[in-house]
C-alpha cells in the first residue's frame, strides 16, 4: 500500500505539538480552507507516492526523538495509509492534525495517538496565543498515553 506526501521535516518543529517534532505532511485536501498556509498540498496527484513501509523507515532513521505530527493537507482523505502508517510506528508519539472533527476520526488512528488537533482553519478566527493550533475554533487535546 502507498502514500502520498508532500514533505518531511525532520526534528524542525516547536509548535505542532508538544515537544521538537518531525512533520509528515501529506498530499491531498478536500476543505480547502480559506487563508491555508499549505495550498500546496491541496491536489493530491503533486505529492510523492511511495510505499508506507519506505515512509516509516525513513521517519525511523530520520527522527531522533520519536515525537512525530501527521498533518497535511487532510491526512483523512488517506485514512487507511494513515492506520497502516501508525501501526508500523508503535513507540512513536503521534500526533494528527484534521480539519474534521474528532467523530470523523476512525478509532484505529484514535487508539494509536497521543495528540489530536481537529476543526478547520478559519481565517478570521486566526489565533497565534493558543499553542498547537491556528485558529480558535480549532482543538487540541491528549488523546493516549
Amino acid at each position: 500500500m502507498d502514500i502520498v506526501v508532500n514533505r518531511i521535516l525532520f526534528n524542525r518543529s516547536l509548535v505542532d505539538g508538544p515537544g521538537i517534532r518531525s512533520l509528515i505532511f501529506l498530499q491531498g485536501c478536500n476543505l480547502h480552507c480559506k487563508g491555508c498556509q499549505n495550498k500546496a498540498t491541496w491536489d493530491i496527484n503533486k505529492g510523492k507516492s511511495m510505499p508506507i513501509k519506505e515512509l516509516a523507515h525513513l521517519i525511523k532513521g530520520g527522527s531522533f526523538n520519536k515525537k512525530i505530527t501527521i498533518t497535511g493537507g487532510e491526512p483523512l482523505l488517506q485514512k487507511e495509509s494513515v492506520i497502516e502508517l501508525i501501526k508500523m510506528l508503535p513507540d512513536f508519539d503521534i500526533a494528527l492534525y484534521t480539519g474534521h472533527e474528532k467523530s470523523d476520526v476512525p478509532e484505529e488512528i484514535l487508539s494509536k495517538i497521543k495528540y489530536l488537533k481537529t476543526g478547520p482553519f478559519m481565517e478570521e478566527l486566526k489565533t497565534s496565543i493558543i499553542p498547537y493550533v491556528g485558529s480558535s475554533n480549532q482543538k487540541f487535546e491528549r488523546i493516549g498515553e
